[in-house]
């Protein structure tokens, strides 16, 4: 067994689980008026209520003993002192950097001078496009960003955009490309004129096969639609750790945006990763997203870990997943401009904490990072929410809920009820019409759905991924498990072609390769 899972804490908590796990929610309540007043924590503009959760008292003692046992507040020192903590690529983590307004951050190794010279470099972009002054080869001023990213480079900015659409210039649109299917960029390009197109490709190695691929096809695009002799490469900019690559490409250098590799690709939207939500909804706004992030960062560096939100939130789901077997985790925001939220989070948290070897590479006996899935309600009460009130899983909820403005009122009824129900259930004499309840959920309230609040729900999350990984001991920081598939497909890609498969290929994929060979041909 391993060091975690003999430890104090961790068998404390153990116990108190075996001795507890009769409990049912609706009984706590029953047994504490103030149940819902002492389960909640708020910050800014964001209000956790935990009181679903079967958790007492004592839980939340224990749970926070084990914080202490792993050192969280000492974690949480290191990773904003800029000390290496993603000990496997031996770099510091510093996203939290980005939205920084200090002068000199962090003590050793500053780099705000670089990080406050992107911003700069992002607003005067951003207002040459929403004033008309950006203009193509042709003269024609910019009215269409299509971004060509995938995962980090795409899930955040496309999430973001989509969240704040309410405040986004009409007369500039941003779309979206991901996928290496053509198909993808086929879509996004329909209806758009090539002399006011702009394509951002974001790429950290600028050799990521998907929007490598997608930023030629775009350039064929634009050759193909644009008058003969007109410069492509004047429809583009880059954001790149590699900015020669970029160059080379045929984006001009002053249009080429820097990453850091004290960056992960997740943690990047508060960089020129960006861009796209700063033309969205202007730098003005994409800043007041970074202040929110930021007050969740000074909230997270100083409160005391039993007022602290992250820590908190991070705590909860360490006992659902460790201590009651749960194996996935669902998110429903009750905001259909939250919808692309659960697949941002599928990242943040299951390239984050995926692992299955600690900090010091042994392998862990204890579960790590649950498998996160979701969709907005209440479109998903009409699909997976059987499962949820009647199926075999144990399945935490996050429910996120806007408090907006009277719109909303039957969305909080729905959220509310679907809390309630999955807590309660419904006793029966019927067994198809007998809902078990006793099943946990939290519900995060927003105020309104700004760029401020939005920061710090996004940063929020970040930060309760790191504590979990402080204290499973794994590095939130490294994602090697996606680099074996990524070799494979750049060695299996010229057999498609009609070469001869590698040596080492196995009988099924070369039977497929086969079979994919003739119908190409047919």
């Amino acid at each position: 067994m391993s060091t975690l899972t003999l430890s104090p804490a961790w068998r404390a908590l153990a116990a108190h689980r075996a001795e507890t796990a009769g409990t049912r929610i609706g009984d706590l309540f029953a047994q504490d008026p103030q149940r819902a007043a002492r389960c909640s924590i708020e910050f800014g503009e964001l209000f956790l209520d935990y009181s679903r959760h079967p958790v007492t008292p004592e839980t939340m003692r224990r749970l926070l003993a084990l914080a202490d046992q792993a050192r969280v507040a000492d974690w949480i020192a290191r990773m904003f002192a800029g000390e290496p903590i993603n000990n496997t690529e031996n770099r510091p983590a510093l996203h939290v950097a980005l939205r920084s307004d200090r002068s000199s951050f962090p003590e050793t190794g500053n780099v705000m001078p670089q990080v406050r010279e992107v911003r700069a470099r992002m607003r005067a972009t951003v207002e040459q496009a929403r004033s008309g002054q950006l203009k193509g080869a042709t003269g024609k001023p910019a009215q269409c960003f299509v971004n060509l990213g995938i995962g980090g480079s795409d899930l955040g900015p496309r999430m973001i955009c989509r969240a704040l659409r309410s405040r986004a210039d009409p007369k500039l649109q941003v779309r979206f490309v991901a996928n290496l299917d053509p198909s993808d960029l086929e879509a996004a390009l329909e209806g758009l004129d090539a002399q006011t197109t702009f394509f951002i490709v974001t790429s950290k190695t600028f050799t990521t096969a998907e929007t490598l691929d997608n930023a030629r096809r775009a350039r064929a695009w634009l050759e193909a639609a644009l008058p003969a002799g007109a410069d492509a490469g004047a429809h583009f900019f880059a954001v790149t750790a590699s900015p020669d690559r970029a160059v080379d490409f045929g984006i001009a250098a002053q249009r080429v945006f820097p990453l850091w590799d004290w960056v992960g690709g997740r943690y990047s939207v508060w960089s020129a990763v960006g861009l796209p939500v700063a033309l969205a909804i202007g730098m003005d706004g994409f800043e007041a997203l970074l202040e929110g992030a930021r007050d969740m960062d000074a909230h997270f560096h100083t409160a005391p870990l039993d007022r602290n939100l992250p820590v908190i939130f991070a705590l909860l789901s360490i006992w659902q997943v460790n201590f009651c077997d749960a194996q996935t985790q669902a998110v429903i925001p009750y905001a259909e401009d939250l919808r692309e939220l659960p697949a941002y989070l599928q990242q943040l948290e299951m390239e984050s904490n995926g692992k299955r070897v600690d900090r010091d590479g042994r392998e862990v006996d204890y579960a790590t990072a649950p498998v996160v899935w979701g969709a907005s309600g209440t479109s998903s009460q009409h699909s997976f929410h059987q499962l949820l009130h009647q199926g075999t899983h144990r399945i935490p909820v996050d429910f996120l809920l806007v408090a907006g403005d009277g719109e909303r009122t039957e969305l909080a009824a729905n959220a509310l009820a679907q809390a309630t129900a999955l807590m309660n259930g419904a006793d029966t004499d019927e067994p198809h019409r007998a809902l078990p309840g006793n099943r946990p959920s939290s519900i995060i309230l927003l105020e309104r759905l700004s760029p401020q609040a939005l920061g710090q729900l996004l940063a929020l999350y970040e930060h309760k991924v790191f504590v979990q990984g402080v204290i499973w001991n794994i590095n939130s920081f490294d994602q090697w498990g996606v680099e074996l598939g990524k070799n494979l497909a750049r060695a299996l890609l010229p057999a498609l072609r009609g070469e001869e498969p590698p040596a080492q290929t196995d009988a099924a994929t070369r039977a497929l390769i086969e079979r994919i060979r003739r119908l190409h041909q047919t």
